[in-house]
């Protein structure tokens, strides 16, 4: 089975957007399994990680990286095949996980402040777990918030605890310019919360186009099956 025009374009778009989808999938459920048995499994070690924040931050890594896998599998596999059935299931999957993102956006924007405090005290669990066993999963999470926010500690400046994990610096004045993370995550949300809300109403905006794109390629594929087949 082979579609043209924009049936053909639509399935190109939507193996590349799927492949990309995928892989920023994997990323998030990577970083929560790692998050997740590098420390809460410490447990089994009598190490208590459980707080509220870090487990529902973990959580909601591993769930939407999964989910984000699954509906990027049907996706691909859908354009790929010309598959109807996968691609129906990827349709109404990534419009639910839009609306989600939407919704998160706008939830975000209107209670910035709860989100920013919700954020701090799972970047302090991380940095306290850290600072106490030395865990190598958590010193890669310290590193990613401490180069993303250009921040580190919940001192700041000549952080004695996690310096191996702070931003690099230039001098003693440079270091001693760095702010706590706790702070900068609190300005960031408070700022930056038309920004957020801006970035995940354009993602999805950009997963209906995604959904548009289903649609057309399943037309595309209706009507080449219900096309007169020609015999020589």
């Amino acid at each position: 089975m082979a579609v043209s025009g924009c049936g053909l374009l639509c399935k190109y778009v939507l193996i590349i957007f799927n492949i990309l989808f995928g892989l920023l999938g994997i990323a998030m459920f990577g970083l929560g399994l790692w998050l997740r048995f590098s420390s809460s499994t410490g447990g089994f070690f009598n190490i208590d990680f459980n707080t509220r924040q870090f487990v529902i931050g973990v959580t909601v890594l591993i769930l939407i990286g999964a989910v984000m896998v699954i509906i990027s599998a049907f996706g691909d596999y859908g354009a790929c095949s010309e598959n109807k059935t996968a691609l129906r299931v990827f349709y109404f999957s990534v419009g639910l996980l839009a609306i989600a993102v939407i919704l998160a956006g706008i939830l975000a924007y209107f209670y910035s402040d709860k989100v920013g405090d919700e954020m701090s005290a799972f970047y302090t669990t991380v940095y306290t777990k850290y600072v106490n066993k030395e865990d190598p999963g958590l010193s890669v999470t310290l590193k990613i918030f401490h180069n993303a926010l250009h921040c580190c500690g919940i001192g700041g400046a000549l952080e004695p605890f996690a310096r191996d994990t702070c931003p690099s610096t230039k001098g003693f004045l440079d270091a001693l310019s760095i702010p706590a993370c706790p702070k900068v995550i609190h300005k960031l949300f408070k700022t930056r919360a038309p920004v957020v809300l801006g970035l995940l109403i354009g993602t999805g905006v950009l997963m209906f186009v995604t959904m548009a794109c289903s649609r057309v390629l399943m037309k595309h594929i209706r009507k080449y099956e219900s096309a007169p087949k020609h015999y020589n």
